[in-house]
């Protein structure tokens, strides 16, 4: 923080700051050798003269300013002012500002202010006959005169500045006003003195507010900028001088479009530009200029490169939309895929955009191909699995030691990461599993009907689309989910764990190899990107479903940010074992261990034990303690169970905990129904177990519980779907739609419906029509895509 630099020597207008914990062996006879170099402070997170490369560095910002457009602080009607919009700027600045960063606004809105004071002072100052006379509904529209725009900021500037002073009064911030013209930044001495100003006011945490002196300022200059110096022809241009000149890191250019389009917003193949970089502007074209204000995209465009030539990064967003404009500065600053960021470095491979399309393009080819071919690809990469594990498995060496020397992941988190030749195998024969049930997939005919006479309709499966799997440290996901991404004809987009970034990497080569024989390599795309799982989450016109594999708080956070993505998944695995009082010894000590202790870290590990209270102090109780004991289980006991003892272990905090590791709540029902009913409020929906010989009251347990998996006298780990003879699975799913439990290449396909004709119209069937309707079920006879069915 250079407020905490010591001042070391100060000659004319150069200023030498050091911060002495960095540089603790600097002498004075080093700092006397910077006496004549020109004004220098030491940065306040980076070199100045760099601009960032990526958006995930915007967090590292400690200078921002902040330019609001014309559009942005204007209402609809252009007369007055956007108070709500403004007042979440405000708060959105304060924020940030109180995280410790330096924050600037450039802002416009003079001249539509004083133009609703001026004509509001017009209307009034007229006879109230003449009012009267025109006729209340036709008041609005009495004839004014033109306002002259200088006028208008004349009259409008001292409000605006009040209004902003009241807004950040109201969070103890204070700000100042600083007006300026073009002329402020050719006169060398009006230059140093605003630059001393804005670092005196940042010194001392004030934000600055800054405007053209538009009620004074001259013509607009030539469109031409001299010797690298930008003309203050607007407040884009303005705000880019600024930026530069106090050596900002971040230019945050707020405008009513979503950012830099390929084309005008309005056409219907623009698209928004996530990135732009410096040698794409000959790909662009640029539409009308706002509703409001005299800069445009392009004039945006041309102070952003500017700005970004002299260091300062720069993001252009919009600052209108209600639904983001209370975050939109927040967002930026976090890093976060909002707007159109420019950056100098062009990445070496393609964006995650181009990556999905990509990715989409080459998946209706695969969904088109033979189910044989298909099933061939994914044998191909099952061999590929064993062929070359040396080189899987030295790669996952190298993340393991990796992961072992930061010291990062938890011991659980190691276990998923590891690989091992017996992993490779399992793998491998799941892989061929799949390759045999992708024979019977896309394509397949669920229903025939005949509607009427020659006129036949089918439901047929057919892939979703474009996938995205998140998934952390497991690498094995990668090849299990890619395989049945092939056998249902979907695309697929995988973002991984940076923990396993070598061992993925690898993999989806071999993934990418086996898709090369029948020319769809493209299908699966591995996002190596730094795009955060959010920005992801935004790409609402390109991925069809989200499938999230990993924690239960990675779940939770991709189903907050999907907004409009659907989401397969489950938030959390509270798995239950209900030990009924007619339940086996043997089979109960055995389900409970193995629930519990053979992967504590797996989504389908038992959470809680549910006992029958008749088994309290019986036998099978102390031999179910001291089983978990052994295991080095910590027990937990429910508010019931804690009331029975007289010491007990530690009372449970919730009945709704996901432990994730070897810890387990215990708690007393007095009925098999009140062990149901507990499940019902405090389980997840995921996999629930009964322990007992009576068969009556398995049946009720198995029919009554609602959840995606219901055991009878099996352990929870079963809920898997290599288990079920799935082959792998992409993840569980507790949702009631869909796909339920393990979901395997069922859960990857839809339907389309298939109506065939010749030349029938829905007036044939009306009451004047000719034709009625039959609605005769068919037999269902397997058809290869392309294929006709025959009745």
């Amino acid at each position: 923080d250079y407020k905490k630099c010591a001042l070391i020597n100060f000659v004319g207008n150069s200023i030498v700051l050091i911060n002495p914990s960095s540089s603790p062996f600097l002498t004075l006879h080093a700092v006397r050798q910077w006496s004549n170099v020109p004004f220098f402070t030491v940065p306040l997170a980076r070199a100045h003269g760099k601009s960032f490369a990526h958006r995930s560095e915007l967090r590292q910002a400690k200078r921002i300013v902040v330019k609001l457009g014309s559009a942005v602080v204007t209402r609809g009607d252009e007369c007055g002012l956007a108070l709500g919009r403004l007042a979440s700027i405000v708060e959105q600045v304060v924020l940030i500002n109180r995280n410790g960063r330096e924050m600037m606004i450039v802002t416009s809105g003079a001249v539509a202010f004083g133009k609703q004071r001026l004509r509001h002072e017009i209307l009034l100052s007229q006879s109230v006959r003449q009012a009267l006379h025109s006729g209340q509904n036709q008041l609005k529209d009495m004839s004014l005169p033109v306002l002259e725009a200088r006028a208008c900021a004349a009259a409008g500037q001292s409000g605006l500045m009040a209004l902003y002073e009241a807004m950040f009064t109201q969070y103890s911030t204070c700000t100042a006003q600083i007006l300026v013209t073009n002329l402020d930044f050719h006169d060398d001495q009006k230059r140093r003195n605003l630059n001393s100003t804005l670092h005196e006011l940042l010194r001392m945490n004030i934000v600055p507010i800054i405007n053209t002196n538009d009620a004074v300022v001259p013509p607009p200059e030539p469109n031409s900028d001299l010797q690298g110096v930008i003309s203050i022809k607007d407040n884009d241009s303005l705000a880019a001088r600024l930026a530069v000149e106090m050596r900002a890191d971040l230019l945050i250019a707020l405008s009513d479009v979503e950012g830099l389009y390929d084309s005008p917003p309005g056409s219907d193949d623009a698209k928004l530009l996530d990135t732009f970089y410096p040698g794409d502007q000959h790909s662009i074209t640029y539409g009308t200029k706002s509703r409001v204000g005299i800069g445009g995209m392009e004039a945006k465009v041309k102070a952003a490169l500017w700005a970004l030539q002299g260091g300062t990064s720069v993001v252009i967003a919009n600052g209108t939309h209600p639904k983001v404009t209370g975050h939109v500065i927040t967002d930026i600053v976090e890093g976060k895929k909002v707007g159109t960021f420019f950056s100098e470095v062009k990445p070496a491979g393609p964006t995650v955009e181009q990556q999905t399309e990509m990715a989409r393009s080459a998946g209706r080819t695969l969904a088109s191909l033979e189910p044989e071919q298909r099933s061939d690809i994914i044998c191909i990469l099952a061999d590929l699995l064993t062929e070359r594990k040396d080189e899987i498995l030295s790669a996952n060496k190298n993340d393991m030691e990796h992961a072992v020397s930061t010291g990062r992941l938890s011991p659980a988190m190691l276990k998923r990461l590891s690989l091992s030749s017996s992993k490779l195998n399992s793998l491998s024969i799941g892989l061929r599993q799949i390759a045999v049930s992708s024979q019977d997939s896309v394509g397949r005919v669920l229903r025939r009907t005949r509607v009427a006479n020659k006129l036949e309709l089918e439901q047929i499966t057919v892939p979703i689309g474009v996938l995205l799997v998140i998934f952390e440290s497991r690498p094995d996901c990668l090849p299990q989910v890619s395989a049945l991404a092939i056998a249902s004809g979907n695309a697929l987009l995988l973002k991984g764990g940076k923990e396993a970034a070598n061992t993925n990497r690898i993999l989806h080569e071999l993934a990418q190899e086996a898709l090369s024989i029948h020319g769809v390599k493209d299908a699966i795309q591995l996002v190596s990107t730094r795009e955060e799982v959010e920005d992801l989450c935004r790409l609402e016109k390109m991925i069809d479903l989200i499938i999230p594999r990993g924690s239960s708080q990675l779940v939770r956070d991709i189903q907050r940010a999907a907004k409009s993505i659907p989401v397969l998944g489950h938030s959390e695995g509270i798995c239950h074992v209900y030990v009924d009082h007619e339940a086996s010894v043997d089979k109960a000590i055995k389900i409970i261990r193995d629930s519990k202790c053979d992967y504590p870290a797996a989504c389908n590990a038992m959470e809680t034990l549910l006992v029958h209270r008749d088994l309290l102090r019986t036998p099978l109780f102390d031999q179910i303690i001291d089983m978990l004991r052994t295991e080095h289980v910590k027990v937990h006991a429910g508010p019931k169970f804690a009331s029975y003892l007289t010491f007990s272990p530690s009372e449970v905090k919730s009945l709704r905990t996901e432990y994730g590791d070897l810890e387990c709540c215990i708690e007393v029902v007095d009925s098999m129904q009140e062990a149901v009913d507990h499940i019902h409020k405090y389980g997840s929906s995921h996999t629930d177990v009964i322990v007992t010989e009576n068969e009556d009251t398995a049946e009720q347990f198995l029919q009554q519980l609602d959840s995606a998996c219901v055991f009878w006298n099996a352990s929870s780990r079963f809920a898997d779907g290599y288990r079920f003879g799935l082959g792998a699975e992409v993840g569980i799913s507790t949702a009631r739609i869909h796909a339920r439990g393990p979901v395997g290449l069922e859960g990857l396909l839809t339907t389309k419906w298939v109506l065939r004709g010749e030349g029938q119209t829905a007036a044939d069937f009306s009451e004047q029509g000719s034709m009625t309707y039959l609605h005769e079920n068919l037999p269902v006879a397997q058809v290869l895509p392309g294929h006709r069915t025959t009745s």
